[in-house]
């Protein structure tokens, strides 16, 4: 099995759990007192203070949700999976001729099960965030789930969303090292590697760009066809603008999805988060902080390698980075 494929259904398996996992917290809790709680109660989630966070791994979304989450009266709910729970099924794994019957669980009865989709959201950060206000802010990173963003937006329209670019050159290069042997998320899974669930990067670089490059194509298409249609708050935010101009691009950040932040406070969180602050031990190539350079896949990749992933990404990437 080729390992972009393999690590799909590392994916799939992963988001099931995170399914079992919340559900079992809810049910535990008692779902029927749950949605018996008065609309407005203290613990209460409004919808319309849900900020998603979508894009691609790789992509400088560790770095700006800790910022959002670091704002007093936000919460930050670091990736769910619930974007790859439901998206990963319907997009990857059905057959689309499925979605047209009527007994199918995502199929033609589509009013249901979006609201379906949008109780188990709110129910489940109602769980884990029990002292959330309603006038609070709940920040949900979703960048590995970002295939089902649309239907995480089309089941809660009046939520607000981030759309967070990154170059895809700058990302499979990054992904590279992550999983390359030695490299911190090969460390992390180390026992996954060495069972064969998961592939060393170094092992087939090309191939292993190839796999990255079209889920970058999936994840992130999907996510900006979300953009494009969605009515609500959103803003576009490129990483490299956040990394030249990190305070500008949060105060423009704030100012387009309509949220008031003291200017203060957002400036101490960014000099907090700064790629400065980091320490120099945790820096470095094999690490989870590795260079934060823009353009700096020029020097990892192979003009073989850049050439596959531009091949692939070639849609997206002479849209939002063309030239």
């Amino acid at each position: 099995m080729p390992a972009f494929k393999r690590d799909i259904v590392v994916e799939v398996v992963r988001g099931v759990r995170a399914y079992l996992k919340l559900e079992t917290g809810v049910t535990r809790r008692g779902r029927e007192e749950l949605r018996s709680r008065p609309t407005g109660s203290g613990d209460s989630i409004n919808p319309e203070n849900i900020v998603w966070i979508f894009g691609s791994g790789r992509s400088g979304s560790t770095w700006l949700s800790s910022m959002m989450g670091d704002i007093e009266g936000h919460a930050l709910w670091g990736e769910p999976w619930v974007g790859a729970l439901f998206g990963n099924y319907y997009y990857r794994t059905v057959d689309e001729r499925k979605h047209k019957t009527p007994h199918f669980i995502l199929g033609l009865h589509r009013e249901a099960w979006i609201g379906s989709i949008r109780n188990f959201v709110l129910d489940s950060a109602r769980a884990i965030f029990p002292a959330l206000s309603k006038d609070e802010y709940l920040i949900i990173k979703e960048p590995n789930g970002s295939i089902g963003a649309p239907l995480l937006m089309e089941a809660l329209p009046e939520s607000r969303m981030v759309l967070l670019v990154r170059d895809p050159r700058d990302v499979v290069a990054s992904a590279m090292d992550a999983r390359s042997v030695g490299g911190w998320n090969y460390e992390r899974n180390k026992k996954m590697y060495l069972e064969g669930r998961k592939v060393p990067a170094d092992r087939d670089p090309l191939a292993f760009a190839e796999g990255r490059a079209m889920r970058y194509l999936e994840g992130m298409g999907k996510a900006k066809e979300t953009y494009d249609v969605h009515r609500g708050y959103k803003v576009l935010i490129k990483y490299e603008d956040l990394r030249t101009n990190t305070l500008g691009t949060m105060e423009r950040l704030y100012s387009t999805l309509g949220i008031v932040v003291d200017e203060e406070e957002l400036a101490r969180v960014v000099e907090k988060h700064s790629w400065e602050s980091i320490p120099e031990e945790k820096k470095g190539e094999g690490k989870f902080y590795r260079k934060a350079t823009p353009g700096g896949w020029r020097e990892d990749l192979t003009p073989e390698q850049a050439e596959t992933v531009e091949r692939i990404t070639a849609p997206l990437l002479k849209e939002l980075y063309p030239g």
